[in-house]
């Protein structure tokens, strides 16, 4: 029997993009899929492009929230499936058979993940994310940098939490470690699994999202390990801007 897999997706005004995402998970070729939409009370007309395919969404929820985390968690309350996956308004599934990929790599994973490709306000492609999915996956890969977006990560339901609302633009690096923590099955996919649109919360709130991480890394790894490890990776943000920048010249 196929897993059900539940996919959220958190939106306020941004009647731009909802479409694009709504039909990269609606035209997904894999049959057991659960579709919630959580709206934050939007105004510009985003809740009209929702509204054409109502008949296809599992819940729609449209009013006020205290944020993205806190919109997350109420789409985690309505999930019923088996994994859940947060596709968020401006970002895509990579492509139509790209579940159905995810889930044939292997049966009964507690976690499922791959790379993410990154793409502009024009929709045009930037790459794989500066920090490559890595090989093997656990609770201490966050270390060196979120190297795993939660766009490109399937989990399995029953070892969920809701997000911390203490943290308002890093909660999913904590959301995640606590899980990979209880996991033991993580399976890297090895392919694309999805499209992230650059320039979301935490890119625009860049230090204090980034003070957010440090606390998170020194929960979990120790405050001298985890000054020591953002040495490393001052030192590796470094060779890759003068890399690409040797590039551009």
């Amino acid at each position: 029997m196929k897993p059900k897999l539940s996919v959220i997706t958190i939106v306020y005004n941004n009647v731009k993009d909802i479409e694009r995402t709504m039909l990269s998970v609606l035209r997904q070729s894999y049959p057991t899929i659960e579709y919630i939409l959580i709206d934050g009370a939007s105004t510009d007309g985003t809740m009209e492009v929702i509204n054409k395919y109502r008949a296809k969404l599992a819940k729609v929820i449209s009013e006020q929230d205290k944020g993205i985390y806190d919109a997350m968690n109420k789409g985690l309350q309505h999930a019923t499936g088996d994994y859940v996956l947060f596709m968020n308004s401006g970002d895509e599934i990579y492509d139509h058979d790209t579940v159905a990929a995810v889930f044939k790599t292997s049966e009964g994973a507690d976690i499922y993940y791959g790379e993410t490709e990154m793409y502009n306000e024009s929709w045009e492609s930037l790459g794989q994310r500066r920090h490559a999915a890595p090989a093997t996956f656990n609770w201490k890969s966050f270390k060196y940098g979120m190297n795993i977006s939660h766009q490109a990560i399937y989990i399995k339901r029953t070892l969920t939490a809701p997000y911390d609302l203490q943290y308002k633009y890093s909660a999913d690096i904590d959301w995640i470690i606590k899980v990979a923590r209880k996991s033991s099955k993580i399976v890297n996919t090895h392919r694309y699994v999805a499209k992230y649109l650059v320039g979301g919360v935490s890119k625009k709130k860049h230090l204090a999202s980034l003070k957010e991480r440090f606390r998170i890394f020194t929960q979990y790894y120790g405050l001298i390990p985890n000054v020591l490890n953002h040495f490393v990776i001052a030192l590796k943000l470094s060779k890759y801007f003068l890399k690409h920048r040797r590039t551009n010249d």
